[in-house]
């Protein structure tokens, strides 16, 4: 079966933990419509997070969406290009639920018109899968933090962003027009 057409979605039936407003071991939702992907994002958390849980996977938009509905997770990783609904599309339909869960655009693609569109559907941050190995727990933690992560702030917009719970509010580096 080719990677087109596969579609998988894994789910991990863990206890929850009370809430408690936080989590101290927040839940993560992966969706990228290739295995060894999902495979590389979850080692990735598994080896610098140990306490975070890999709540579920999907290899397209349509089941990250159903995921998410149904677990809850503080963060879902979503890659832009899947088979069926893609996860900008995916990322709205997030947005729509109201859950709280933060949202993590992962993708190859860049461009001013693409950061754009990414912060339209009301996700909160995307990581190039180029920059990976440096950003994606930097993301994450910033998500959870209630901040944004974009490309096109700065380090110390991230930190800022870190701190307060205005998910909205970022600035441009003085390289961006």
């Amino acid at each position: 079966m080719s990677s087109g057409q596969h579609q998988q979605m894994t789910v991990s039936q863990a206890p929850r933990q009370k809430e408690t407003g936080f989590r101290l071991n927040p839940r993560v939702v992966i969706a990228d419509d290739h295995d060894i992907v999902r495979e590389g994002i979850r080692r990735i958390l598994t080896r610098f997070r140990p306490t975070w849980e890999i709540c579920g996977e999907a290899g397209n938009g349509e089941d990250s969406v159903k995921l998410v509905n149904a677990f809850k997770p503080n963060i879902v990783v979503l890659d832009i290009t899947m088979p069926g609904m893609s996860g900008l599309e995916a990322a709205r339909r997030i947005t729509r639920l109201e859950l709280g869960c933060r949202i993590l655009i992962f993708t190859v693609h860049d461009s001013d018109w693409l950061r754009s569109e990414i912060r339209d559907t009301g996700a909160h941050g995307y990581v190039q899968k180029s920059q990976v190995a440096g950003d994606l727990v930097t993301a994450i933690e910033c998500l959870l933090g209630g901040g944004t992560f974009f490309t096109d702030q700065t380090s110390e917009d991230h930190e800022a962003n870190s701190h307060s719970r205005s998910g909205s509010r970022t600035r441009k580096n003085a390289t961006e027009n």
